[in-house]
């Protein structure tokens, strides 16, 4: 295609336009009649001048010593070609290239792994190669990913996850997140979990405390290892992992399915009392929903008489009945 050698890949010159300079000498040329002398451009136009004539819209003339304007009509039409030309040839080498790649993505997944270090753990700092090593392993996963998101997830870092987490779920992969409810007064993280969700993510919140927690495949678990997150550990001993799965799970069997694209109308001071009044419809006794929920049993007993006020249960076992009915319902 004819261009300016000396414009940059990329550039409006380089696909075959003029830039404002050329634009200029181009109009002063058809002012004065669509030519113009060699020696009458100025030294400062040459730069403009050579690039009109690589891209064909002057052509020099040595017999009378002139640059004749060329319709841009003509011109147009000839570069437009020589775009959809290239155009194609690059959509080509684009199907190509994951066949061109193929030796090397297979002897990448036949590469033998890091040697475990203490104990099943290695240790990353800081939150760029925290980062890096995460959607490393984003891109490897081949079935399944946890993770345990509490707390709010920064702007910035969503707009990473989105785009990894949404070709993971492209793959095939599943996806399941724990978050706490207040992560959702954020419009970020709402327009995150909209999208994920509608390419088949699975999304529940547990308004309790719990750990920053992803695992991939169940053979990679991260956790955090300080109080700032700036440190990572990435964990692959199975007993480990076992025993981080197992707490998810029961995180994920006491989350709650939650229409986390409506804005908040309720806070921790309403869910709790519902969760009391789930455990209760479970069968379980006063004491264990305590030690389920992390509570005193005095608070529980408080959220207890809430829940009779509110359903008009005058026992117990009544305002489990009650509480069942409603789940079932």
């Amino acid at each position: 295609m004819t261009a300016d050698p000396t414009a940059a890949p990329g550039t409006t010159a380089a696909v075959g336009e003029p830039d404002e300079a050329a634009r200029r000498l181009y109009l002063a040329v058809v002012g004065r009649g669509g030519r113009i002398p060699f020696a009458e451009v100025p030294e400062s136009d040459q730069p403009a001048l050579r690039r009109l004539v690589a891209i064909g819209l002057l052509i020099p003339n040595p017999v009378d010593a002139c640059h004749t304007a060329v319709s841009p009509r003509s011109v147009s039409d000839r570069l437009g070609a020589e775009l959809r030309s290239e155009a194609t040839r690059l959509l080509v080498r684009a199907e190509n290239l994951p066949g061109t790649l193929d030796t090397l993505t297979r002897a990448y997944d036949a590469m033998p792994r890091r040697p475990e270090r203490s104990g099943g753990a290695v240790y990353i700092e800081g939150h760029v190669h925290i980062r890096q090593r995460i959607s490393q392993l984003v891109s490897d996963c081949r079935t399944e990913v946890l993770t345990a998101q509490p707390g709010h997830r920064p702007a910035d870092a969503l707009q990473i996850a989105v785009r990894q987490d949404v070709q993971l779920l492209q793959r095939g992969c599943s996806l399941r997140t724990v978050y706490q409810p207040i992560a959702f007064s954020e419009p970020a993280a709402r327009a995150y979990a909209d999208e994920v969700s509608r390419h088949g993510s699975l999304i529940r919140t547990l308004d309790e405390p719990f750990q920053r927690l992803i695992v991939f495949d169940r053979t990679v678990a991260v956790i955090s290892a300080n109080d700032d997150h700036s440190t990572a550990a990435f964990i692959s001993d199975p007993a480990a992992i076992a025993f981080l799965v197992g707490g998810f799970e029961r995180d994920w069997a006491r989350a709650d399915t939650t229409d986390w694209a409506a804005p908040l109308t309720h806070g921790p001071t309403r869910a709790a009392p519902d969760r009391v009044g789930r455990l209760l419809a479970k069968g379980l006794t006063q004491r264990a929903v305590a030690s389920r929920l992390g509570l005193s049993e005095r608070t529980v007993a408080a959220h207890i008489s809430r829940l009779r006020d509110r359903h008009g249960a005058q026992t117990l076992y009544q305002l489990g009945w009650l509480m069942r009915g409603e789940r079932d319902g």
